[in-house]
This record gives structure tokens, sequence and C-alpha cells, in this order.
């Protein structure tokens, strides 16, 4: 039996996935209301409708029956994780990491939370460009799966991949996690671009600039050249910057449109990861000496610290340089 951690979309979406050709999924989830809706309707009408579960998925909201798991998929938004994993039963099964961030407060990527919060047990990553929706609808999509082990990736890979749902293996579990932190906050900067009207052209540079940032904080920490051009760093960055169906991008696009990141955020039920990311992002980039002129600006417009005007302003005034820099 596969447990997955956290009952929203993308936690859904996952447990429909693991539970295909009838394999039992225990599905944690903190609202008592996500827990009846599954067990009784076979739907998480509240942060996945229209999405028909199959039997095989069971929900529970009581940690300790994920102790019969034989392993958890991890998909609690990345600042409760360490949190989270603490209160979950004691065991060593195998965790897969499956949400996308940097914890704030430590300025960990979240394996090394895992690590911490779960002393001894087994830790992948699952990342790449996916909307849950999509998904769950069984429509086609591939990720990565990154693990130190490559015996343990093929363990866990033998156990969610289906036709619909493409896993590629990687050793490189530092990138696969960079990638889908970056990412979000780029999006952020993408929604920002097109809420304020300013075009594809700039979109596209913005994209292409963004990844020359994600790039150089990757490299600077470990992460291969390789996967950041991969699934869970170009192909996450170019889905998410590109469509409303991101809770990041449709973040940015409100702020573009002239509402305040704190309303924005007051109105959501779910959790744009990237808010959270950016200001953890731009201090670790400005400890280390990396350039992340766009996180920056990101940044400063979630805390209030400049508006949208002031921070196009410091972008196109940068000095002209050479592009590989």
């Amino acid at each position: 039996m596969i447990g997955v951690i956290g009952g929203g979309a993308w936690g859904t979406a996952l447990a429909q996935v693991a539970a295909s050709e009838g394999r039992e999924v225990l599905l944690w989830a903190r609202e008592p209301d996500v827990v009846e809706a599954i067990n009784g309707q076979h739907e998480n009408a509240v942060f996945l409708p229209g999405s028909k579960l199959h039997e095989t998925v069971r929900a529970t909201g009581d940690l300790a029956d994920l102790a019969q798991c034989s392993a958890w998929l991890v998909v609690t938004p990345a600042q409760h994780m360490r949190s989270v994993l603490e209160a979950a039963p004691r065991s060593e099964v195998p965790l897969v990491l499956c949400s996308k961030g940097i914890e704030e407060r430590s300025g960990s990527l979240l394996h090394h939370v895992a690590v911490e919060a779960r002393s001894g047990a087994p830790v992948a990553v699952l990342s790449g460009p996916t909307f849950a929706h999509e998904v769950a609808a069984g429509l086609p999509t591939a990720v990565t799966l990154a693990a130190e082990d490559p015996g343990l990736a093929e363990f866990l890979r033998d156990r969610i991949a289906r036709p619909t749902f493409r896993i590629y293996l990687s050793d490189d579990v530092a990138g696969a996690e960079i990638g889908g932190a970056v990412k979000n906050v780029l999006a952020i900067a993408c929604g920002v671009v097109d809420g304020k009207g300013l075009g594809q052209n700039a979109r596209a540079a913005l994209i292409a600039r963004g990844f020359a940032e994600m790039t150089r904080f990757g490299l600077a920490n470990g992460a291969r050249r390789e996967t950041l051009v991969g699934l869970s760093g170009m192909g996450d960055l170019v889905l998410t910057c590109s469509s409303t169906s991101s809770r990041n991008f449709s973040l940015g696009k409100g702020i573009g449109e002239g509402r305040s990141a704190a309303e924005l955020m007051s109105d959501r039920k779910t959790v744009a990861e990237g808010a959270f990311t950016a200001p953890v992002l731009a201090r670790l980039a400005e400890q280390m000496g990396i350039e992340m002129p766009v996180v920056a600006s990101v940044a400063k417009l979630l805390s209030g610290e400049a508006n949208v005007d002031e921070v196009l302003q410091e972008l196109l005034s940068r000095p002209p340089r050479a592009e590989a820099h």
C-alpha cells in the first residue's frame, strides 16, 4: 500500500495515479471534509472537484494509519513538511518528496529537511511539469524521480509509474529540487508580466533570463546542468510560467493587475509556494554572491518594498552585459 501525505489537489492526483491497476492507496488529509468526501463519494470536492477517484483510494485524518504503507508520497506545503514528518509514525519507509520549495526558517532544501525529520528513512524527490487536474485525468505526463540510491529509485518508479505518468530517473537530488523551487518564483514574475500587459516578448525574455538565474544558483549548490535543462528544471519552468492553472503565475498576474500580494494570498485556500520561497531564495543568493535580479525583484514585490513600476524600472535600467553572464 502507498501512503500519500497531503490532501490537496496534487496529493489527490498522485493518489489517483498510484491507485490505478487496483493498487491500494491511503491518503492522509488534515481537513475532515476532504477525508469524508474521498471515503464517501470518491472525490476531493474541496481541492480537486470533478475528478472521480479510484475506489482503492481511501483517506484518513490519522497519521498513525500510515505505518502500514510501503512508501510515503509527501505532498504537504513545503513550510509544513518538517512538522508533519515529525508527527508521523516512526518508520523507515521510503519518502518521496513531491512538494517544491525551500524551508523558509532554515534555508534548507526539502530533502535535507526530510533527512533531519526522519533520520534513517530513504529519501527521493519527484518533480517535473505537472498540473494536478491533468494528472488526475490521465493525460500524458513526464516527471523526474531523483534518488542517490539507484535501487531505491527503481523500486519507487515501479510502484508509481503508469503509461500516462512516465518517470525518468536521476541521482541528482539537489538539481531536481532546485529546479522545482526556483521555477515557482519565476512563475510569479511571469504572471506579473502578463497582468501588466507587457507582451509575449517580455515573458519569453523573462523565462530565458530566469532560467539563467536558476542555473547559476543550481550549479553553485551542487546541481548538474543536465538536470536543470530537463523536466524538473526547464520543463517545469515553461509550464508554470505559461498558464493561469499555475497558482504562482496567477498570484503574479494579480499583482501585475494592481492587487497587493497580501490581499491575493488571503483569498486563497491553496498555497502559492513561490511566495514563501522568494524571500529565502533571494537571501541565500545574496549570501552566496549569486546574481538573481528577477528573484530579488519578486521578493521586493511580495514584501511591499517596491511596486511593479519600480521593479520594472530597476530591471530595465540594469547595465548591458554579455548573455553568458
